[in-house]
């Protein structure tokens, strides 16, 4: 939402015997910047807001898509509430996440009152997907920290707030091209580069559907999105990764691990490293040296 937007939209899910982790995991997911969890008759509800920069019917296909893995999911209600002092409330919701062995999250204006010696990732909250409250992008980030080698050049697709490309920067990589179908998404993207003192020799952004006309060898590929574009970017991948070069992904549930893993196998992928957090699923791979 801007600034000065007068109200937020609000969008109200219900889950059969859920849990308040599995629901806030989706709430991010979607591109809430706050919810509240109540418990009624054996049901989890979650009431989720969202800036009023977009239309509710956009936001209500992002909770779709993201509920779209658990059947005992509903939206009840949706609608319109007056900002009073949300703004506040919203600011305080970010606190510095620390992930990995030497990462941290946090907004900007956290910065100077952090004490720590990891390396700083500032983000900006907005409605791209990616603050690092999300456990698929914590999960991201860790192989990220891993895995990505150093003075290397790769690519983050579905980049969101920008942060795998921060991340990945900050922990070695010499130039990541950033790729995201929203341009909205990438004005985000390139405020929290700029929040990182990150220029463009170090990260390029496009807009771009997965790898579709991207033409650059990587030596990575970040990839933190939902099932089926991911089901639909590996058979590409070998066009534009070097043999012997990692992939990292990551925005799976535990329900989708194996579906994803026989795809794996049938373009002769292999995975070599995963990362698993509440309801969410990520893993680094590689296609070895001499296969096509």
């Amino acid at each position: 939402m801007g600034r000065g937007a007068g109200y937020w939209w609000y969008i109200t899910i219900e889950m059969e015997g859920g849990n308040e982790e599995t629901l806030l995991s989706l709430a991010d997911l979607s591109g809430s910047i706050g919810s509240e969890f109540t418990e009624t008759s054996g049901k989890s509800v979650l009431k989720s807001y969202y800036r009023s920069t977009k239309e509710l019917e956009y936001w209500l296909g992002r909770v779709r898509e993201a509920i779209s893995p658990w059947p005992s999911m509903d939206i009840i209600d949706m609608g319109k509430i007056e900002n009073k002092s949300w703004h506040k409330t919203w600011k305080e919701a970010f606190p510095p996440l620390e992930v990995g062995e030497n990462l941290v999250v946090m907004a900007p204006w956290h910065e100077k009152g952090y004490k720590g010696q990891r390396k700083r990732l500032l983000i900006y909250p907005g409605s791209a997907f990616g603050t690092g409250y999300h456990e698929s992008t914590q999960i991201a980030l860790e192989l990220v920290e891993r895995h990505v080698p150093e003075g290397a050049v790769g690519i983050d697709i579905g980049t969101g707030s920008g942060i795998l490309t921060v991340a990945a920067v900050k922990t070695g990589a010499k130039k990541v091209y950033a790729r995201d179908l929203d341009r909205a998404a990438l004005s985000e993207a390139q405020a929290n580069f700029d929040l990182n003192n990150i220029d463009g020799k170090a990260a390029t952004l496009e807009e771009g559907d997965l790898l579709e006309g991207f033409g650059v060898s990587v030596d990575f590929l970040m990839a933190n999105i939902v099932y089926d574009p991911l089901i639909r970017l590996v058979p590409d991948i070998s066009r534009v990764l070097v043999p012997g070069g990692v992939m990292i992904f990551s925005g799976l549930s535990l329900k989708e691990k194996d579906a994803f893993l026989r795809v794996l196998e049938e373009y002769e992928v292999k995975p070599f490293d995963e990362v698993a957090k509440g309801d969410w699923w990520g893993v680094a791979a590689t296609r070895p040296a001499g296969k096509s």
